[in-house]
Parts: structure tokens; C-alpha cells; sequence
């Protein structure tokens, strides 16, 4: 049966939180980027310090970008554009040469910068997936605040009937955000999904956050599980899924570019949530993933708290790796 909240003020915004200093998002996203900053930008200083892109800076550039997971199309890239601004600007200081690599990176960076638009159709219904540990229920509980701080009516589908520790973990986080959470103790994951969407049809909610069991690409049978799930879905609703997130930890770096593909074969993916940022120091995958899979970045995660999951801006994050 469906394991309702007794709360059921879907509408509801969450209560407030004991009021304590609060570091701008930039702030904290400059604070979470510390060890890819410093595993990056740190380096840079040494690097550009001959004020001069020659073959020696560009091949230590070239190592430097590779360690810290970029990948090799967008270092060439990279490298190719830093050479022609160079040239056309004739940059011969460090402090030029590290704002013409700035600007490369965030013009690389800048097409994966599409806000989620959830303004209709409703119940606007969202789909997450990913491997085990990415952070998919975590994430689902601060997309629901999100949400919320828009003012918008959130259902959350526990669509993990695998593990009891999701379910518990996504009921958590219902009652963090006073939502109510639909799940069932055992049973289709596909089915439990279908009831959320009928439940938030009744009650005239905004959006539904649909959890579903991590599973890697490589499980074959389960992905074409989790591709069963994107039917159901659409006979819930033709027109959805209208969002499909991934979430990835950035811990995974390569290896995340891999995860893209082979969950946009099976599901479609529309947007990507790239979670844990603050905990390592290949964050230069974003820039992986917008040579070679430019899925939409919708949302990046540099903490632990519930406010630490934010839409992505390019300009923001290169700031925050440069500064």
C-alpha cells in the first residue's frame, strides 16, 4: 500500500531553519571547487609564469588539463583556442594568458548552461537515474527544496523498491520538505512510479520527482528495466518524462562520460546533475562532457547541505576554478 505522510500540506514551503551566517552561492561554490582549484588553478600560477604560450607551456598546460580529467578533445580544444587568442590578442603576460584560457574554458562550458524549465505542462514529472552512490536520493531531496523556494507543489515517487535504505532515505527527506512521499515496501518500481503520477494528477501538485535503483551501464538487464520505467511513465502521461536527469558524481571523472552514454541510450537523457564537486578534484570533467556528450547541466552539487545543489552557470563555476 502506499506509505503516505501523515503530513500532507504538499503545498506547503518547509519550515525554517535556525538562522545562521550564510555564504553567498558563489561563495560556496568557490569553497567547493577548492580541491580542483588547487589540483588546477593552483598550478596554473607556475605554468603561466613566462608570460609567454610557447611549445613548453602548452605541453605542460596539455598535462596539466589531462590529470585533471578534462579529457583529450576538450584539451586540444582548449589548446587550440589559447593559441589563437595568444596570437590574435598578443597576450605576453601570466595574468593574460590565464584570462584568455578563462574565457576558452567558459565559452566551452557556457552550451551546457540551460536552466530547467518546469513551467508546464503539470504535473511536470522528472525522472532520475544513475549508478549506485551518485547521489540520487540526496539529490531528489534537495531538488525538492528548489522547487519549493519557487513556490511549487512537490510528490516524490520512491522508485528504489530495491533498497529498503532508499525508501527510508527518500521518506526523510519528505519530511524535511513536508512533502508527501509514495512508495511501496516491495513491488514494480514501474508501478509505483504510475501510482505517484495518477496521486499527483488528484491532488493538482507541480512536480514529481521520481527516484528509480542505481544500476551500472553495464547491467544490461537492469537498463532495460529502467527503460520499462520510461514507458510506464508515458502511459501515465504521453508527454513524459519531461525531464530525464542523470546524476553523476564528479568523483567518477572519465568514467562519468561513459555513464552519459549509456543511460541516454536506455532512457533518453535530457539533463544532467553532477553531484559531489566539493569532494574532489576532477572537476575539469564538465569539460569532458561538453566536447563529447553536451547533455544540458542542470544542476551542480558542492555540499552537504539541502541549499547545496544550484542550477549550473558557466560563468560562476570558471570564476570560482580561476579565482
Amino acid at each position: 500500500m502506499f506509505g503516505f505522510l501523515k503530513k500532507s500540506a504538499e503545498t506547503a514551503a518547509p519550515a525554517a531553519e535556525a538562522s545562521t551566517p550564510q555564504l553567498s552561492w558563489r561563495e560556496r561554490l568557490k569553497a567547493g571547487l577548492a580541491r580542483t582549484r588547487a589540483n588546477f588553478g593552483g598550478k596554473l600560477k607556475t605554468i603561466f609564469s613566462r608570460g609567454k604560450v610557447d611549445d613548453e607551456l602548452l605541453e605542460e598546460l596539455e598535462t596539466l588539463l589531462l590529470t585533471s580529467d578534462v579529457g583529450m578533445e576538450a584539451t586540444e580544444h582548449l589548446l587550440t583556442e589559447l593559441k589563437t587568442r595568444a596570437k590574435r590578442g598578443g597576450i605576453d603576460t601570466p595574468e593574460g594568458i590565464q584570462q584568455a584560457l578563462a574565457e576558452a574554458l567558459h565559452d566551452l562550458l557556457l552550451p551546457l548552461e540551460k536552466p530547467l524549465d518546469v513551467s508546464s505542462p503539470r504535473p511536470f514529472v522528472i525522472m532520475i537515474a544513475g549508478v549506485n552512490g551518485a547521489g540520487k536520493t540526496t539529490s531528489i531531496g534537495k531538488l525538492a527544496r528548489h522547487f519549493q523556494s519557487q513556490g511549487l507543489s512537490v510528490l516524490l515517487a520512491a522508485g528504489d523498491t530495491f533498497r529498503a535504505a532508499a525508501r527510508e532515505q527518500l521518506q526523510t527527506w519528505g519530511e524535511r520538505n513536508n512533502v508527501t512521499v509514495i512508495s511501496q515496501e516491495s513491488g514494480d518500481p514501474a508501478a509505483v512510479i504510475f501510482d505517484a503520477i495518477s496521486a499527483a494528477k488528484a491532488r493538482g501538485i507541480d512536480i514529481v520527482l521520481a527516484d528509480t535503483a542505481g544500476r551500472l551501464p553495464t547491467q544490461l538487464h537492469l537498463m532495460e528495466e529502467i527503460a520499462k520505467v520510461r514507458r510506464v511513465i508515458q502511459k501515465a502521461d504521453p508527454t513524459g518524462p519531461h525531464e530525464t536527469l542523470l546524476v553523476l558524481d564528479a568523483n567518477f571523472g572519465q568514467n562519468a562520460l561513459t555513464q552519459v552514454k549509456a543511460f541516454d541510450k536506455a532512457i533518453d537523457v535530457t539533463g544532467l546533475v553532477l553531484t559531489k564537486l566539493d569532494g574532489t578534484a576532477k572537476g575539469g570533467v564538465i569539460a569532458a562532457i561538453a566536447r563529447q556528450c553536451p547533455k544540458p547541466i542542470r544542476f551542480i552539487g558542492v555540499g552537504e547541505g539541502i541549499d547545496d545543489l544550484r542550477p549550473f552557470v558557466a560563468r560562476d563555476f570558471v570564476d570560482a576554478l580561476f579565482e
